[in-house]
């Protein structure tokens, strides 16, 4: 794990400064995001594999005025968890957010996804939001914080050929809920948002070629009732309102951003 201060000449921020850490910030969901808190005032701390384009998220963030921390960490790799909040509050003194938005997407049936490929799919997308909000706790209960997971429409609904990825998802649903019931009385907040088909790096990080990822992006069309799919910046619209006190009643939920796509029958 490697860490990078991007802000000259400042070590510590005032009380009043809120800082949230944002996993999978390099592109979509999570650079969105990362960005979107920065303009709510947030210090960030961005967390990904790619250090290169992690630098494109701290320059969007700085833009706004707000420092940032880029550390190039892999989830899928125990060690590397738990330092991400660790430097985090080591170099801002604080934690008010949590949001996980890193993951990952690959085929696979029942009988065609190997065990390998089952552990690797529920180390990143589930194991490490458990570890990592575990580890989040009592910094989060000093700020009576909050988590925003960012789950998937697969966590409510069933698509054949990502069975691995569907169960991943629907455990973060579950995880959400039943970490709201047992931190709300310590006053920390946990949510979860539900995407349909959004502009995003995963389909093709996950081994979809130009031609087949054109090609659903163009069936997804048809199969979210709006006729579109969506844009990273209108989940990060919706996690920013969950993350900050703006939403100070609103715990255990998943919330569906999809442009009504649970809302039909599988096609």
């Amino acid at each position: 794990m490697t860490v990078l201060g991007t802000s000259k000449g400042r070590k510590s921020i005032a009380p009043e400064d809120p800082v949230a850490l944002v996993t999978g910030s390099s592109s979509g969901i999570g650079r969105a995001t990362a960005v979107r808190l920065a303009q709510e005032g947030y210090d960030v701390s961005c967390v990904s594999r790619n250090m290169e384009a992690l630098e494109e998220t701290v320059t969007r963030i700085r833009a706004f005025g707000r420092k940032a921390l880029a550390i190039s960490a892999d989830l899928a790799l125990q060690s590397d968890v738990e330092p991400c909040i660790q430097q985090t509050v080591e170099r801002f003194g604080r934690l008010d957010a949590l949001v996980n938005a890193a993951g990952i997407i690959a085929s696979g049936t029942l009988e065609s996804t190997s065990l390998p490929d089952w552990d690797t799919m529920m180390t990143v997308n589930l194991r490490s939001v458990f570890h990592l909000m575990k580890a989040a706790v009592p910094h989060l209960e000093k700020t009576r914080g909050s988590v925003v997971n960012i789950s998937s429409i697969t966590g409510l609904r069933a698509f054949p050929g990502i069975l691995a990825y569907c169960v991943s998802k629907a455990g973060v649903d579950q995880l959400t809920r039943c970490a709201a019931l047992e931190l709300a009385s310590r006053g920390i907040r946990v949510n979860a948002v539900n995407p349909g088909v959004v502009r995003t790096n995963l389909h093709r990080r996950g081994g979809m070629d130009e031609p087949a990822y054109l090609a659903f992006l163009e069936h997804s069309k048809e199969t979210h009732p709006m006729g579109r799919i969506g844009e990273p910046e209108e989940v990060a619209e919706l996690v920013a309102f969950l993350a900050s006190p703006r939403s100070g009643w609103i715990t255990g939920v998943t919330v569906s951003v999809d442009g009504g796509r649970a809302l039909t029958c599988s096609r």
